[in-house]
């Protein structure tokens, strides 16, 4: 009995590591991107336009995102989601490139196939993207059925790299293939992009305490200058804005600031696109390290945010014309920035001065638990059972 049961352990082991080796190497582009907050419109349209699910579900793949400025410029042009997601196809190469392979290229340059082409899209070269290694560190891409002889766009950084399974790297400029830009300069706008007056829209539709509230800090300019790339806001019930009235005047100008901004995403979320795209969000507020993000998540069909101090529900749709949605929340969102509760469950607003130096508590834990502290955690559950099956397969 003794022999069968050693017979088998190392069986076992190898099946064991076999699954958590095939974990180990899964993506997830929306998790990657939402650590980055400059790129929270490219993430937004991978989603809305199904590549995030296409590139998560693919072993080998790069990602050329750019910025929320780039992408506002896209935006701007009002094209269809079809041709978005053409556009961005061309940015998605079915083979990997990290900082290291992109200034080492053979011969100087080499043509890659995107998403683009494997889609059927794409016709003639359309859907390939020229790579070349420039003087003075420089890196340029192009796509192949480009007429002109400088790069649409060029290297910026490094964002992720996870060999040989995914990098994500920065570019300049979108690139467009010939096909893309004669699609973009036939479309059509889209219907409902017509200017929006927050200060009326607001008011109009149950949101006027608030508006008033945007208007009296001044932030509302911030809320209209993100408008044309797209915004979803979360109002406040009255009620819970009459409840919090105490607390919000004790809070510092530039806590007031981050509060409300902390009330809106910088991109259009339709409530299909939130129950689907459950995670962390960046928000108007999200700056650098000050995170100010929070997660969203379904409760059968409702749909809840999740700030690590309070959790609110979304009770109504207000307004939903693209590119600007208005929820109804039943609660304040309370950032962990500027809140914690105590051992009792009483809230207090966070003396960040105080907390600054030393670990933030139970929010440096639950921080360490959502971002790379995973993956020590899920290292060391790995290394325990090694040790007890080797301690089994030695006995």
């Amino acid at each position: 009995m003794k022999a069968n049961f050693q017979t088998m352990i190392p069986l076992n082991l190898f099946f064991f590591f076999l699954l958590f080796s095939s974990g180990a190497d899964a993506h997830n582009i929306t998790h990657i991107l939402a650590e980055y907050p400059e790129f929270s419109s490219f993430s937004h349209y991978l989603t809305t336009t199904h590549l995030a699910a296409e590139i998560n579900r693919r072993q080998t793949i790069t990602v050329c995102a750019v910025d929320n400025d780039v992408m506002s410029d896209l935006i701007a042009k009002h094209l269809s989601i079809d041709t978005i997601k053409n556009i961005l196809s061309l940015h998605i190469f079915a083979d990997y490139f990290d900082t290291k392979k992109l200034h080492d290229l053979t011969d100087s340059s080499t043509t890659t196939s995107s998403l683009y082409q494997a889609t059927g899209e794409a016709s003639g070269t359309s859907g390939y993207v020229n790579i070349t290694d420039m003087k003075a560190g420089k890196v340029g891409f192009t796509p192949a059925d480009s007429n002109s002889d400088k790069p649409m766009a060029t290297f910026v950084k490094s964002v992720e790299e996870l060999p040989y399974n995914i990098s994500v790297i920065q570019i300049s400029d979108i690139l467009y293939s010939r096909e893309a830009l004669l699609e973009a300069g036939a479309a059509a706008p889209s219907a409902g992009h017509t200017a929006v007056n927050l200060t009326t829209l607001l008011p109009k539709h149950g949101c006027e305490a608030f508006s008033d509230l945007l208007i009296e800090q001044g932030v509302e300019a911030t809320f209209a200058d993100n408008v044309h790339a797209g915004l979803t806001i979360f109002c406040p019930s009255a009620e819970s804005l009459k409840d919090f009235a105490p607390k919000y005047k004790k809070l510092k100008s530039d806590e007031k600031t981050s509060l409300l901004l902390y009330h809106a995403i910088p991109v259009y979320n339709s409530m299909e696109t939130l129950k689907s795209s459950n995670g962390l969000v960046n928000t108007l507020a999200t700056e650098g390290a000050n995170k100010f993000d929070f997660t969203v998540s379904n409760d059968g069909n409702d749909v809840k945010l999740e700030t690590k101090v309070v959790t609110a529900k979304i009770t109504e749709t207000l307004v939903d014309k693209d590119p600007v949605v208005v929820y109804r929340v039943d609660k304040v969102l309370l950032p962990h920035e500027l809140f914690k509760t105590d051992k009792s469950g009483k809230l207090r607003a966070r003396e960040v001065a105080a907390d600054a130096p030393g670990p933030a508590g139970d929010d440096a834990a639950a921080d360490e638990v959502s971002g790379g502290g995973t993956l020590r955690i899920v290292d060391a559950v790995i290394g325990a059972v090694f040790s007890v099956l080797l301690g089994l397969l030695m006995w």
